[in-house]
């Protein structure tokens, strides 16, 4: 396929994103795509990205990769290209930063669905985001909101580096930084950060521009402390976000649980026969959620009893053996030299 790259859209630390428009009309590619560009000599995460994509498929909720090339550009510069879908809309972040600062609960709700439904299919081929936030949800000219960036998506279950570093700080969850896990939950914190700051306009934690991270990092992994809970939310929104911000991964509630939350399930009502007035008229509960004596309680959290000891062993026998020997510890190394650059978290940048 021939296409002509256009005007940069954004550019990260290692990579640009380019407008692009095909040369000829096909039925397999669409007639503007969007083309993430790379030196040959740095590939590392757009071919990371290109595996992901093969692997977990087509999902409506996922933004789609119509192949790789290579290109030599005028000034004989090689770069390995990824051919993605285009959205006209760009990021939630630019979006949030166009309305003002803040987006309505009804928008909110249906983003967070279609992230969850994007998330379900990502977990159920077994795979793990890793690095979802505003920056990373894209937004079509139908309203539709779709994951991408995959260059840092890994397999579950598959082990790390000592001090490996995934995602962006402010959205990573307690069990990244003590024991440097990244499994499906780490995503349904992310997503609970996002909503905050969907809805407030501001990070989920309190955290100013050039603020010392290794007091942030602390705040995540060590203490009790969660973040705040927007009072603008209704309490459907503030019982969902309870559930994604649960400091123990393995009470943290699953993609397939929350779609059953009634902040996000589909709010669909099925046509009803016509009754007399001395009929009762009644319908069948969907789920759990629909009966009317159901009241939510907040998941305990177990990792709480056993952090005083940091006897984590108890409950990650498998990644005990991996893991630094203590969650302080292994603050200190991700804020030291050996770790990641802090400066290219969240580097997408729109110069649209």
């Amino acid at each position: 396929m021939e296409w002509v790259r256009g005007g940069c859209l954004g550019y990260g630390s290692s990579s640009t994103v380019h407008l692009a428009t095909t040369k000829k009309s096909s039925s397999s590619y669409p007639a503007v795509m969007a083309v993430k560009s790379c030196n040959q000599s740095d590939t590392t995460l757009l071919k990371n990205e290109r595996e992901i994509f093969n692997e977990i498929g087509f999902c409506p909720e996922i933004i789609q990769c119509f192949g790789d090339c290579q290109t030599v550009e005028e000034d004989n510069e090689r770069l390995y290209n990824l051919l993605l879908e285009y959205a006209q809309g760009g990021s939630l972040a630019f979006q949030l930063k166009k309305s003002g600062g803040c987006l309505k609960e009804s928008d909110v709700k249906d983003y967070t669905r279609s992230i969850l439904k994007g998330l379900r299919h990502i977990h159920s081929k077994g795979f793990v985001h890793c690095d979802l936030k505003l920056d990373n949800m894209l937004v079509f000219e139908n309203g539709e909101v779709k994951i991408a960036d995959f260059g840092l998506a890994k397999k579950a279950g598959e082990k790390q580096g000592r001090v490996e570093i995934r995602g962006t700080p402010l959205y990573m969850a307690p069990e990244s930084v003590n024991n440097n896990e990244y499994e499906s939950g780490v995503d349904i914190w992310a997503l609970g950060c996002a909503i905050v700051e969907m809805v407030t306009g501001k990070p989920a934690w309190n955290s100013k521009p050039g603020a010392n991270m290794f007091a942030l990092l602390i705040r995540i992994g060590e203490g009790d402390e969660l973040p705040i809970i927007p009072e603008e939310l209704s309490q459907e929104g503030k019982d969902f976000l309870s559930k994604c911000f649960v400091k123990d991964p393995t009470q943290r509630w699953t993609a397939d649980m929350l779609l059953e939350h009634p902040f996000v399930a589909d709010q669909v009502k099925e046509t009803v026969p016509f009754k007399e007035e001395s009929e009762e008229l009644s319908t069948s509960p969907r789920c759990h959620f629909d009966f009317s004596e159901w009241v939510s309680i907040q998941s305990l959290s177990p990792i709480s009893e056993v952090w005083s000891d940091w006897k984590l062993e108890s409950i990650f026998p498998s990644l005990h053996s991996s893991c630094l020997a203590s969650p302080p510890d292994r603050i200190r190394l991700l804020t030291g030299d050996r770790s990641c650059n802090w400066s290219d978290s969240g580097c997408w940048i729109t110069i649209r």
